[in-house]
Formats: C-alpha cells, structure tokens, sequence
C-alpha cells in the first residue's frame, strides 16, 4: 500500500477490510494497511470517533468486526456534480423523473445518500425539472446489456436471440465488439457470423443473450462510435442511391448517418445506403434536406418520395 496516503484514506481502507473479513485481527489489519499494528489500532480509532461501530472481540477467533447498523460515510459529491448527475440521468432517461421507475428509485436513493449541501438542490432540480422523452429513444434491458458488456470484457462469442420490427424472431451467433449508447438508442456493434459481415443490432430488440466458449479478437484500431455510425446505413433491404446537385461539404451537415455514405460526384455528391423504412426515409428524414436531389436508385424510396410529393402537391390544389 502506498506509503504516502492520508490517515484518512487509511482509516477507509481499514473499513474496507472490516466490511470484507469478519473478525479480522490487529496483525491482519496491520497487514493489510502495511503499517504496525500499534498504527492500525490508531485508524480503527479513528473509525469509532467517525462514529463507526467497530466491536472488539477477545479469544482465539476474537479480532475488530463491524457492529450491527454500521453504514458507510455519505457519497460526497459537490453540488455542480450532483446537479450535473441529476440532469445526465433525467436528460438520458426522462422515465426517471418518476419514482416508480427503475432507474428513478435509483436515482432517489443516491440522492438521499447526499449531504444536505449537495442533496436539497439535487432533490429539487429532480421534482420540479421535467425532461419530454425522444420519440426515437428506445430502452434497452440492464441486464441484456450487462449480459453483452460481461461477453465483451470476456472476448467471448454469445448466440443472441434477436426480435425484429415486425415481430419475427432469429437467432444469430456473433463476436460482441462493442456497445454504444447513441441518441436515445443503445446498439451492439458484432461481426455475425450468421451474414459474415459487421451489424449494428439494436439492444432494446435482443430478446436473449448466451456466452458460448469461443473467443475472439476484435479488430486493431477499433472506433466503435464510428463505426457505428457507418454501418446503420447499411445492411437493410431496400437500397438507396441520391444524386444531390450541391457540393458534398454542404450536403454532409444535413445527412444523418443511418441515411448511408456519401460519395463524391461531378460537381455534386452522391449518397448510398439503404433503409428498411422507405416512407420514413423519404417524409422524415430527405424531406428535411435543403438542396434538390434525384433518387437515381431504389425504386421503394423512389415510390414514397412519389407519394409525399403528391401529397404536398394535393395540399396546393385549386388554391388561389
């Protein structure tokens, strides 16, 4: 244990070992601290003063343990840090607001934990701040996700069971790459072995996680936001190609990444991808770009950017 730490942050790891070790003896703490015994008698001290209960107990299986009701000190936050922890989560998950919701009770309880300084303004933003839910947000499973997170940390293969939006059901064996929270949305980015290519699966959607006992290596250089963000434009059923006739660096800020990649072309650029939703892509997503396009590719997008058009036409009709 390093030599220069605070008796504070002794007296701590003392506690530390108590709540670990019923019963441990003055030698052991010693051991443990590596200070004298004499020293380690002197942070169980500071402990009592704290108003810890640390009992003393004689005999062969004798030793300090902690007495019934001990707690440990309250989290300390400063009062930037427990606002800032309160807006993230309510920002992150609206739902926690209520204290009904999971993640809510949670929140409640660590702000209970707080000191008075840091609690009451936490206490308040939390009851009287409201937060209106991404309609594109989806839940994800906590334990789907820690099922995943323990897979990766592990370099395991799992089989995921996985439900799309239409409701049917496969299952697919992967290499767990990485998880990565993106607006409102949580995703597994894998190799699938079952399309041998990289996927983007979405969290909420997995219904079942399993380990299996191969391993693997994920790939040098990895960015797994980036490469995220390339390939939720791909991989759907229904491809997309967009002739826009203006300079790529003007296009790109209004190109969303699940849209797909844009290209180059002539004077212009070209955006390629594909989509799963060509109603959605064409009403919200290539209604909102502000430069004129040719859908050069697809005839599923070109058949929905045909109808919104009518329909925007139709509104227009035997007006004055």
């Amino acid at each position: 244990m390093p030599a220069d730490l605070s008796p504070t942050a002794r007296a701590l790891r003392a506690l530390e070992i108590l709540q670990a070790r019923r019963g441990a003896t003055a030698s052991e703490l010693a051991a443990g601290l590596g200070v004298t015994e004499r020293a380690a008698r002197r942070y169980v001290g500071i402990l009592r003063e704290a108003g810890i209960p640390v009992e003393s107990v004689r005999g062969p299986y004798g030793g300090y343990r902690l007495g019934r009701g001990a707690r440990l000190p309250p989290v300390v936050f400063t009062e930037p840090e427990a606002l800032g922890l309160v807006m993230a989560v309510l920002d992150g998950q609206p739902a926690a607001a209520d204290a009904g919701d999971s993640v809510g009770a949670a929140l409640a309880k660590v702000i209970r934990a707080l000191p008075e300084s840091a609690g009451r303004p936490a206490a308040a933003l939390r009851e009287h701040a409201s937060a209106a839910p991404d309609r594109y947000s989806a839940r994800a499973d906590p334990l789907t996700t820690s099922a995943l997170v323990a897979a990766i940390a592990a370099r395991r293969r799992v089989l995921v069971t996985y439900r799309t939006e239409s409701g049917g059901e496969w299952e697919a064996e992967v290499d767990p790459w990485a998880v990565v929270a993106r607006h409102g949305r949580w995703y597994l980015l894998c190799h699938s072995h079952r399309a041998d290519a990289i996927r983007t699966y979405r969290i909420d959607r997995v219904r079942a996680v399993r380990q299996t006992a191969h391993r693997f290596e994920p790939p040098d250089g990895l960015d797994p936001v980036a490469a995220v963000e390339e390939n939720l434009g791909t991989g759907w059923p229904f491809s997309v190609r967009i002739v826009f006739h203006a300079r790529l660096a003007d296009v790109a800020p209004w190109i969303r990444p699940p849209m797909g990649r844009l290209e180059p072309s002539g004077d212009g650029c070209t955006l390629v991808g594909s989509t799963n939703n060509p109603a959605m892509y064409a009403q919200e997503w290539l209604a909102c770009v502000p430069f004129a396009f040719r859908v050069d590719g697809g005839q599923e997008l070109r058949g929905a950017v045909a109808t919104v058009a009518g329909r925007f036409a139709a509104s227009l009709a035997n007006q004055p």
